[in-house]
């Protein structure tokens, strides 16, 4: 009894001095998505700071592939040594994985849920041209059959969960379209009515009048485009974004993951990265880890039942 216990207390003090000693080498954040998109931006614009923070360089690692999975994957498997960090969140970590027949990892149970970064919310647009000038005409041509589709950026895009959330409210069966590129032209010219996409990639044509906003859904409305509705005022429990966090390998030390999570809050309210936000409308929420993997519980049991009865799972 007195060797196991010499052995814990062993244990236990050396994992405590690897935590102090944290920081001691390069730390890697694994991207699941291709540089450029916003999951690389923004880990781009939290490494700098958190680089500095720590004394050692912040690495980006993009590894797209399979919905995020690829990467989550790569971290799941990953030494927990603080080293190693997934730019996780609702698409690799929720969505993909409620998809897929075998993701390769447990959301749940091979992760620790570090910080919460924040994402885009999505944004219901229009040819200013048609008859859609409100949800409420969406869904009067859909029950008409007047509506031929709408189009997203993809399939299990929190764009497309959207619309198949209001759809089941509704009782309505749409056809969807996913783009990778020409959604908003085609939607302007007069070939696909409606649309579903981050508040982002559309308020410069909403703002320019080539497109019409229906519905945001922020949790009010947001100040560059004030004559858009929020979709909770028009009577719908739909707040969401297409958020994003950090994650690690399940067993990274509860010491290094409450410094992530401090310096993480801390970089999200610098004022040049808080002003990034507002202009993203990310949502600001400053989640404990174990605020953020009670979220986690919560949107899984929100987005997963959606997406699978929306058909696409695998």
């Amino acid at each position: 009894m007195r060797l196991l216990l010499g052995v814990l207390v062993a244990l236990l003090c050396a994992g405590t001095a690897a935590a102090q000693d944290w920081p001691a080498k390069p730390i890697r954040i694994v991207v699941p998505f291709a540089p450029g998109g916003a999951a690389d931006v923004w880990a781009r614009v939290v490494a700098e700071p958190l680089s500095a923070a720590l004394k050692q360089p912040v690495v980006i690692e993009n590894r797209g592939g399979s919905g995020g999975m690829l990467a989550a994957q790569q971290v799941a498997r990953a030494e927990p040594d603080g080293y190693t960090i997934l730019v996780g969140g609702l698409a690799p970590q929720i969505i993909s994985p409620s998809l897929a027949a075998n993701p390769g990892f447990d959301t749940m149970k091979d992760f620790v849920h570090i910080a919460y970064i924040g994402g885009p919310p999505m944004v219901w647009v229009a040819d200013p041209k048609n008859d859609l000038r409100s949800v409420k005409d969406v869904i009067a041509a859909a029950k008409a059959d007047k509506l031929s589709a709408y189009a997203t950026s993809g399939v299990g895009t929190l764009g497309h969960l959207v619309v198949e959330f209001v759809a089941k409210r509704e009782g309505l069966k749409l056809n969807h379209v996913p783009y990778n590129t020409a959604a908003f032209a085609d939607i302007i010219g007069g070939r696909i009515p409606i649309g579903s996409f981050t508040w982002g990639a559309a308020l410069g044509q909403i703002q320019g009048g080539t497109l019409r906003g229906l519905a945001v859904t922020t949790e009010t409305r947001r100040p560059e485009a004030p004559d858009v509705p929020t979709f909770k005022e028009l009577g719908y429990d739909l707040v969401a974004s297409t958020w994003f966090s950090f994650a690690a390998p399940k067993g990274t030390p509860d010491a290094v993951v409450r410094r992530l999570n401090a310096e993480t809050i801390r970089i999200m309210k610098l004022p040049d990265v808080q002003k990034r936000r507002d202009q993203d409308a990310f949502d600001p929420r400053e989640f404990t880890p174990e605020q953020l993997t009670a979220y986690f519980e919560a949107e899984m049991k929100r987005w997963g039942p959606v997406a699978q009865e929306a058909g696409m799972k695998k």
